[in-house]
């Protein structure tokens, strides 16, 4: 079985990779020029005031505790 048109021989093979390699450089050109040409937005640092209440979540928890009721009564004998 012979080969009558080798790959390596003709050509063929530059030219698929020399294309590959084109368009990996254009890939990396557009790559370069949108990063150049985009500027970066300021963005506004927000700041959130929080207050301490500990001692007043501290007293609420207790008071909770104290007024916990159930909602629901369990029967004392089932039907």
């Amino acid at each position: 079985m012979e080969f009558k048109n080798n790959p390596f021989e003709s050509g063929h093979i530059k030219n698929y990779i020399l294309l590959y390699v084109s368009v990996v450089v254009i890939m990396i050109l557009f790559f370069i020029a949108g990063e150049l040409f985009i500027e970066p937005k300021e963005i506004e640092k927000k700041v959130f005031e929080v207050q301490e209440k500990t001692s007043e979540v501290k007293t609420q928890d207790s008071k909770e505790k104290e007024e916990f009721k159930p909602r629901f009564k369990l029967l004392e004998q089932p039907f």
